[in-house]
């Protein structure tokens, strides 16, 4: 009889384990995208046997083993003679486990698979380099990332973008053609480009959680699973790259920024703006681990990156008893160094509303006036709603209605457009 616990085994294991075993047999085949399809063959086989026969001892080892098995069989179909086949064949052996060619007084687990931890790093920092390779698409490296780093299934990333599924599939198999076409090799890339590399990484992690913390477009204003996945991919490259300065500070961010989640919206759904947040219901200890995350990212001593600034400011809202008692003329001089090492017109416009909190709307007008006149920003509902409330600030109330009307018109979220209307409302 089927046990209906196995399939959610299946699902919790993979989703921890799945970047290791990928990883694994990427190495061990030599070929990313057979990897990533021995993996998924290994994962099906799993949801068949699984809930039949009780999950197995080791079950990470059972899908490396079945994984391994899987690659066996198709080295055979290519050629009898293949040399990485009759490699992979010596390594499997008749009992099924494998060395991979480590030494054999390492550990092994309950089914003999051999899990050696410094290259179990190896081989999820190399995948999540090529999964954010520069010659993919940023939807690809979203899509390919999720997929293979993060474990999540096709139907899962569709639904967190709000993408129909076949465009999530068709992404992942245009990805894995591309690094294929561009013989891209499974390894953590050489000193030289690894500066570059990284930061493709950290920027789709970025992304991921900008989109869980703040839902381009849906229903719902935050997606927790969404942000809660990139927090986990950002762990787990702070404990494989522990001296990269940028990765904790992008740590620092996601913890720090994480932390208001729970104060950020009511119970029926609807967002809490930053002055009415109960900030006795943010959550300390992620202040605490994004605190500290900063420090890591401080004692480097090189300077804070674009993400450890942004860190930095979060801290200061962090910290603050209240939007008053907020420490504005610093958060002011954080933007405008962040402006000068990543420019670009959302740093701008945030720069202006901490002017408007530190210095009054007045002095903080013409700067978003600046922006608007260079047709920055045209087509996002960000400018116009902090345009409208900076007029609505100064009295400027038939204005201040109409740049509010166009933002709600322009957002895409349902619960952030209903915000904007209210406040226009307000100003009838």
């Amino acid at each position: 009889m089927a046990d209906p616990a196995g399939r959610e085994a299946v699902a919790a294991i993979w989703r921890i384990e799945s970047a290791r075993i990928v990883g694994a047999l990427a190495r061990y085949t030599g070929d990313f995208a057979l990897a990533e399809d021995l993996a998924q063959e290994a994962l099906a086989e799993a949801l068949v046997t699984w809930p039949r026969e009780g999950v197995p001892r080791s079950p990470a080892g059972w899908l490396l083993t079945v994984g391994r098995r899987r690659a066996i069989d198709a080295f055979r179909r290519r050629s009898a003679r293949d040399e990485r086949y009759a490699a992979l064949a010596r390594d499997l052996g008749e009992g099924g486990a494998a060395s991979g060619g480590i030494p054999a007084d390492q550990d092994r687990d309950a089914d003999g698979v051999l899990w050696d931890p410094d290259q179990i790093d190896d081989d999820v920092l190399a995948l999540m380099f090529i999964s954010c390779h520069p010659v993919l698409s940023r939807e690809a490296r979203v899509a390919l990332t999720l997929r293979v780093v993060g474990g999540l299934t096709s139907d899962e990333i569709a639904k967190a973008f709000l993408v129909p599924t076949s465009t999530v599939q068709a992404r992942i198999t245009r990805a894995k053609k591309t690094l294929g076409a561009a013989r891209v090799p499974f390894e953590v890339p050489p000193t030289e480009d690894r500066t570059e590399r990284l930061g493709s990484v950290l920027n789709v992690i970025y992304l991921v959680f900008t989109e869980g913390s703040s839902a381009s477009s849906g229903g719902d204003l935050l997606r927790l699973d969404l942000a809660g996945e990139a927090q986990r991919l950002a762990r787990v490259l702070a404990r494989l790259v522990p001296g990269g300065p940028e990765v904790h500070g992008l740590l620092a961010l996601l913890e720090l920024t994480a932390a208001r989640f729970p104060a950020r919206t009511g119970a029926d759904g609807q967002p809490i703006l930053l002055e009415h947040q109960d900030r006795g219901r943010w959550d300390r200890a992620a202040i605490r681990r994004g605190r500290a995350a900063l420090a890591r990212a401080e004692q480097a001593g090189r300077g804070l990156g674009a993400y450890g600034l942004q860190a930095a400011i979060a801290e200061c809202h962090a910290v603050a008893p209240s939007v008053g008692a907020t420490n504005w003329e610093r958060i002011v001089l954080i933007y405008e160094a962040l402006g000068h090492i990543a420019p670009s017109p959302v740093v701008d416009l945030n720069r202006a509303v901490a002017v408007s909190m530190a210095q009054g709307p007045a002095a903080a007008l013409p700067l978003v006036d600046a922006l608007a006149a260079a047709g920055a920003l045209a087509d996002s509902h960000l400018l116009p709603g902090v345009r409208g409330e900076l007029l609505s600030r100064l009295g400027r109330t038939a204005e201040a209605r109409a740049e509010l009307e166009r933002a709600a018109g322009l957002c895409g979220n349902e619960r952030e457009r209903a915000v904007l209307e209210g406040k226009r409302a307000a100003l009838d």
